[in-house]
C-alpha cells in the first residue's frame, strides 16, 4: 500500500473492512502485528473499537483513520480473523540523524531553529515537506528565491534513518529594476531615493536593500504615501506594488503603480483654542504653515507638537490640539485650523519598566519627565523617549499606555532592549595635519548597570600622544548633577613654533541642567605643564621653557538646540560660552574667556547652510606674561587654507608662530548633493572663513602682528564611507600677510573597528 496516497489507502481498507465485518458478533480478541517500537496498548488507545464490541464496519474505519491520523504508521490494516481483529501496522522510521548539506551562508544552528523534525522523531513525507518549506523561506527572508531543498532519508538497520536535506543555496535574487507607472511630477529617479529598496548595483556590496524583502516593499508603500503627502498630493495613492521573478529566478522587477492626483496649496491658516485661559492668539507664532505655501503634511505635524509641546511648557495639562482641515478641491487648497481643546483628564497611576536585566529602574526612572500621580502630558512622553534614547544604553524604547484602576487612570509601560555597553575599538586614520595616528579604548557606557561611564584611552599621531582616564557618575548623590574626574598625560608637537607641551595632571568636573536645552559646567584642573624648545628655536621661545603648575577653574555654558541625524547637523542654533581663571594655587595668573555659536538652516533636502563664529580671549591679572602654551592658534583645519598655526603673530628670527592674546574667527558654509546616489553618503561643500589672531604680549624687532584680517575660500567633498570618514578640502588663502604659512590641499580619513 505504499505507493497509494493517504486518502486511496484509507478509502480501499475501508472497502475490505466493511465486506469483512459485515457481521455483527463481538470482537473476542485484538492482535496486534507488525509493530517493532510502539506498545500494543498505544496502537489499542487509538482506536474506536475494543474488546467486546461488535464488529461495527463504521467504528472500525473510524479506528483505522485514528491510526493513519498518528503519524506513527506509513502503512495500516484491518482484518478479521474468526472473532479476532487483527490490526497489521507498518511503523514510520525514526530520525537517527538531521543532517544540511550545501548551506555556506545559513548555518546549520539557523536552519535547526526552524525545522520541526529532530532525531529520535517519527520520519513522515508531510512533515519532511512542512519543514522543506520553512527551510526555503529562510533562504526567501535573506534574498535567496533560488534556493532549493531535496530531502534525503538513507535507510538503516531497525527501521531507522538518517535525514539530509540537500541545499542549493543559488545567487542572491536581486533587485533588477524598480520601475513606476503613473507619476507625471516626480522622475523614476526622484522617488526611487524615496524608498529604501534600491536596484542591484556594483558598489551597493555593503548592504541588503537590493534584495528582495516582502516587508521592505510594504514598508515603501508607506514612504511613497509620506513623500507625497509632503510635497502637497493630498489625493496620493498606491494603486498595486508587484514583485514578479524573473523567468531565470535570478532578480526581481518591482513595478509601482501610483495615482498621484492633483497638487495642493494651504489655504487659510487658523488657530482657535476652546481652553479656558488659552489664548490662541498667543501660540500664533509656533504655527509654522503658511497660506499659499504647498501643502506638507509634515509641517502640520510638527506645528501640532510645537503648539502641544508649548501649552504643556507653560502649565496647562490636558491638552490636544487637533487640527481641522477642509480640502477644496474647486481651488486645489487645504485650509486648516488648529484648534487647541481639552484633552481627556488621565493621571499616571503607576510606570513600569521591562526589558532592563543589567541597567538598574532608577537609571530609567530619573529620564522620565512624569511621576506617578502627575496629569498626563503626551509632550513629556516623548521627552522621556528621547532621553531614554539618547542615553543609548537600549537598542530599542517603547512607552505605551494601559488602563489603570479607573477610567482617569494609566499605567506607563517603557519596554527597553539592552544593548551591549562596553566597548573595546581600536582606530587608525591619516590627516594632513596630524599625519598618521591611531587609537585604543576601552570603555564601559554603563558601568554595573549604574548609568557611570569609564574610559581609558591612547591615541598617538604625528604630533601628539595622549593618556586619559575619565570617570563619570551621571547622577551624583542621587542629584541631577553629573560628575566625574579626569587624569591625562598629553604630549603635543608645536611644530611651526618649534617646541613640545607636555601636560600631566588630573581635573574633576561637575555639570548640570539650568533648563531643558542650557547645561552648566564646572571644572578645577590642576597640572604640571612644560615647554621644551626645539634646538635652533628662537630665543622668545627659549625663555619660555621649563615646568610650571597650572592650578585653573573652569565654568562653561551650553545652549543646543540643534537638530541632528545620525551622520550630520541639519538645523537649528547652539551657543557656547566658557570662562577659565588660573591663580588659586600655582605659577599662573590668567583669565581666559570664549564665546562662540552657530546656525544651520535646510534650504532643500540635503542643502544645509551653516554659520559659525568664535572668539577668545585670555589676558594676564599678575606679573607673568602669557606663556606660549597657554595662547590660542589657528589653521589647519580649524582655519582652512593656512597651515597648523600658519597665520599670526611671528617671530622672523626662526620663523616660528607665536600664537596670539586675542582670536576671532567666522565660518560660512553650504553642504550639498553632488548629483550621486544619497545612499553612497557623498557631499560636496563650498566654504569661505575670515578671522584672525592677534594681540602677543612680546615685542621685538622681529616680531610681527600685524592684526589684520585673514580670509580663505574653497571647496571640499566628504564621504561617510564603509571604511569611515573621508574628507578632502581645496581651499586658497585670498588675505594673508607674507609672513603667514598657506596650504591648499587638506584631507583626512579614520575609522575606529
Amino acid at each position: 500500500m505504499r505507493g497509494f496516497t493517504l486518502p486511496v489507502a484509507v478509502a480501499a481498507a475501508w472497502l475490505v473492512c466493511a465486506a469483512a465485518f459485515a457481521q455483527t458478533d463481538a470482537i473476542r480478541e485484538i492482535r496486534f502485528e507488525g509493530n517493532q517500537r510502539i506498545e500494543d496498548e498505544t496502537i489499542r488507545s487509538y482506536m474506536e473499537v475494543a474488546v467486546g464490541d461488535p464488529f461495527d464496519a463504521a467504528r472500525i474505519n473510524e479506528s483505522l483513520k485514528s491510526l493513519f491520523d498518528t503519524g506513527l504508521f506509513a502503512d495500516v490494516a484491518l482484518s478479521r480473523d474468526g472473532a479476532a481483529l487483527v490490526v497489521a501496522v507498518v511503523e514510520n522510521p525514526v530520525i537517527n540523524r538531521l543532517a544540511f548539506e550545501g548551506n555556506r551562508r545559513i548555518e546549520d544552528s539557523a536552519l535547526e531553529g526552524e525545522v520541526q523534525l529532530r532525531p529520535r522523531t517519527v520520519y513522515t513525507r508531510a512533515r519532511v515537506q512542512t519543514d522543506v518549506a520553512r527551510i526555503l523561506e529562510v533562504y526567501r527572508r535573506s534574498g535567496r528565491f533560488a534556493a532549493t531543498v531535496e530531502p534525503k532519508a538513507v535507510q538503516l538497520e531497525q527501521n531507522r534513518v538518517d535525514l539530509i536535506f540537500d541545499i542549493d543555496e543559488g545567487p542572491l535574487t536581486n533587485v533588477r529594476s524598480i520601475i513606476f507607472v503613473g507619476n507625471e511630477n516626480f522622475s523614476d529617479g526622484d522617488l526611487r531615493e524615496v524608498i529604501q529598496t534600491r536596484e542591484a548595483r556594483w558598489w551597493r556590496f555593503f548592504t541588503a536593500a537590493d534584495t528582495y524583502d516582502g516587508d521592505r516593499l510594504s514598508f515603501d508603500r508607506e514612504l511613497l504615501r509620506r513623500f507625497y503627502l509632503e510635497e502637497g498630493f493630498a489625493d496620493f495613492t498606491v494603486v498595486s506594488a508587484s514583485a514578479e521573478l524573473t523567468p531565470d529566478r535570478s532578480a526581481f522587477v518591482i513595478t509601482f503603480v501610483v495615482n498621484e492626483g492633483p497638487r495642493y496649496r494651504f489655504g487659510a491658516i487658523d488657530v482657535a483654542s476652546e481652553l479656558p485661559g488659552v489664548n490662541a492668539e498667543d501660540y500664533r507664532e509656533y504655527v509654522s504653515t503658511e497660506e499659499g505655501d504647498w501643502y506638507d503634511s509634515r509641517e502640520v505635524e510638527e506645528t501640532i507638537q510645537d503648539l502641544t509641546d508649548e501649552i504643556g511648557a507653560r502649565g496647562v495639562s490636558f491638552v490636544a490640539v487637533e487640527p481641522q482641515v477642509t480640502r477644496s478641491r474647486e481651488d486645489l487648497s487645504i485650509a486648516v485650523t488648529y484648534r487647541i481643546a481639552e484633552g481627556p483628564r488621565v493621571y499616571v497611576q503607576r510606570i513600569d519598566i521591562t526589558g532592563n536585566s543589567r541597567t538598574l529602574d532608577r537609571v530609567i526612572r530619573r529620564n522620565v519627565r512624569l511621576a506617578e500621580g502627575d496629569a498626563f502630558n503626551a509632550a513629556k512622553i516623548r521627552r522621556s523617549r528621547t532621553l531614554i534614547q539618547n542615553l543609548r544604553f537600549f537598542s530599542r524604547v517603547d512607552i505605551n499606555e494601559s488602563p489603570g484602576d479607573s477610567p482617569d487612570r494609566i499605567v506607563l509601560n517603557i519596554d527597553v532592549e539592552e544593548e551591549s555597553t562596553g566597548e573595546l575599538t581600536f582606530g587608525g586614520g591619516y590627516s594632513s595635519s596630524e599625519g598618521p595616528s591611531g587609537q585604543i579604548s576601552i570603555r564601559e557606557r554603563n558601568l554595573l548597570g549604574r548609568g557611570q561611564d569609564l574610559l581609558l584611552q591612547f591615541r598617538l599621531s604625528g604630533i601628539s600622544q595622549n593618556i586619559d582616564l575619565s570617570f563619570t557618575e551621571p547622577y551624583f548623590l542621587n542629584r541631577d548633577f553629573a560628575a566625574g574626574f579626569d587624569i591625562f598625560n598629553r604630549v603635543r608637537e608645536y611644530r611651526n613654533s618649534a617646541f613640545d607641551r607636555e601636560e600631566l595632571g588630573f581635573s574633576v568636573r561637575g555639570g548640570y541642567q539650568l533648563s531643558e536645552y542650557l547645561r552648566h559646567t564646572i571644572a578645577y584642573t590642576l597640572e604640571n605643564q612644560e615647554v621644551v624648545p626645539y634646538a635652533g628655536a628662537s630665543r622668545t621661545i627659549r625663555d619660555q621653557a621649563g615646568k610650571v603648575l597650572l592650578s585653573q577653574i573652569d565654568q562653561s555654558f551650553f545652549y543646543d538646540r540643534r537638530e541632528t541625524t545620525p551622520t550630520s547637523v541639519i538645523g537649528g542654533y547652539f551657543a557656547r560660552y566658557s570662562l577659565g581663571v588660573t591663580g588659586l594655587i600655582g605659577d599662573r595668573e590668567w583669565v581666559r574667556q570664549t564665546i562662540g555659536g552657530g546656525y544651520y538652516l535646510q534650504l532643500w533636502d540635503n542643502w544645509i547652510v551653516s554659520a559659525l563664529a568664535e572668539a577668545g580671549h585670555i589676558f594676564s591679572y599678575g606679573d607673568d606674561r602669557i606663556r606660549i602654551a597657554d595662547r590660542f592658534f589657528l589653521g589647519g583645519s580649524g582655519f582652512r587654507g593656512f597651515e597648523i598655526a600658519g597665520l599670526g603673530p611671528r617671530d622672523r628670527t626662526a620663523d616660528t608662530a607665536l600664537g596670539g592674546n586675542l582670536l576671532y574667527k567666522g565660518t560660512l558654509e553650504v553642504e550639498f548633493p553632488i548629483g550621486l546616489p544619497n545612499e553612497l553618503g557623498i557631499k560636496g561643500r563650498v566654504f569661505s572663513i575670515a578671522g584672525t589672531i592677534s594681540d602677543v604680549d612680546v615685542s621685538g624687532p622681529d616680531i610681527v602682528d600685524s592684526g589684520s584680517l585673514r580670509a580663505s575660500a574653497g571647496f571640499g567633498v566628504s564621504w561617510g564611507s564603509p571604511f569611515g570618514p573621508i574628507r578632502i578640502d581645496f581651499a586658497k588663502a585670498l588675505l594673508k600677510e607674507p609672513y603667514d604659512e598657506t596650504e591648499t590641499l587638506s584631507f583626512g580619513f579614520g575609522t575606529i573597528f
